[in-house]
């Protein structure tokens, strides 16, 4: 029967229609959802690109994969690992790989250093002498100071059988013999810096000034035997004959000696590099065919 007034069912009044409504409602939802996850994978998918970007940089600003980046930024292996006694990649020089580095030189222009191997005379030399035992010795030259080995072991062979020299009153033998060759010394010709160490090895600093002799081995620094001493007051080849003698004489077991007095010849085991303590210089052993020696130092 009609009232006047309509009668409008409420949503809860209609199942279907409050079915349909929450349907409707998750369908929102989940595409909202959907859109948030897109929105936000592609900030974050932004953001990691940058980030590996950065990274990618070094501290120039350049990307890792350029070439001359790598060769400005990257530490070299060596350098980085801190490991004592590792060197830094090699710098070119404009030097051929094979050609050795210019060593450096004093003021008379002679090395100072050089490659700390030695080249060895070759073959056997004559015997020098004429009565003793033979004490058989190597001569080497230190390579990379522009000297060779052979005219110096002829120098020493010279030296040491002049008759003023060792061999030359009857009393000692020498032969030269090969590196390989069994041998009671070694003359060895070093650059002033390898010879300050070896010599510094047997307990004997130098100051890389003079020669030396330890046991075995009798080392001349070639800064002497190229320039001498100042104020020797004697020829450079006196200078040689003296610098080899006397560390020949302390081989043979002879100590350093005084100056016998104002005037007269200086010993050859008088420290002639260092002063000649008022006598003249004088560069052998035997004078007259007798040992000339001055008073022993303790």
């Amino acid at each position: 029967m009609y009232t006047g007034q309509e009668t409008y069912p409420t949503r809860r009044q209609d199942p279907d229609d409050g079915a349909g409504f929450r349907a409707r409602r998750r369908a929102q939802i989940r595409a909202r959802r959907r859109r948030n996850l897109i929105i936000m994978s592609s900030l974050l998918g932004v953001v990691v690109g940058l980030v590996g970007i950065d990274l990618a940089r070094g501290s120039d600003g350049l990307l890792l994969d350029d070439p001359a980046a790598t060769q400005a930024t990257a530490p070299s292996e060596a350098a980085a690992s801190g490991t004592p006694g590792s060197a830094a990649a090699p710098q070119a020089t404009g030097r051929e790989e094979n050609t050795p580095a210019p060593q450096p030189v004093d003021p008379a222009g002679v090395p100072t250093a050089g490659t700390g191997k030695f080249a060895y005379v070759g073959g056997t030399g004559k015997v020098i002498g004429a009565k003793g035992n033979v004490r058989k010795f190597r001569v080497a030259v230190e390579q990379g100071t522009a000297q060779q080995a052979a005219p110096f072991g002829g120098e020493v062979e010279a030296i040491l059988g002049d008759p003023r020299g060792w061999a030359g009153a009857g009393t000692y033998r020498f032969q030269r013999v090969a590196e390989q060759a069994t041998a009671e010394f070694t003359v060895f010709l070093a650059s002033a810096e390898t010879s300050k160490k070896m010599c510094a090895a047997g307990g004997l600093y130098t100051d890389a000034f003079v020669s030396c002799r330890l046991p075995g081995q009798v080392i001349i620094n070639l800064s002497r035997w190229l320039t001498g001493v100042p104020d020797y007051g004697a020829p450079l080849a006196d200078y040689r004959a003296f610098a080899l003698n006397h560390e020949v004489g302390h081989q043979l077991g002879f100590g350093h000696e005084a100056c016998p007095g104002p005037g007269l010849d200086a010993p050859v085991m008088l420290q002639q590099s260092t002063g000649l303590q008022g006598c003249k210089a004088y560069a052998w052993p035997y004078r007259g065919g007798l040992l000339y020696r001055g008073p022993a130092i303790p």
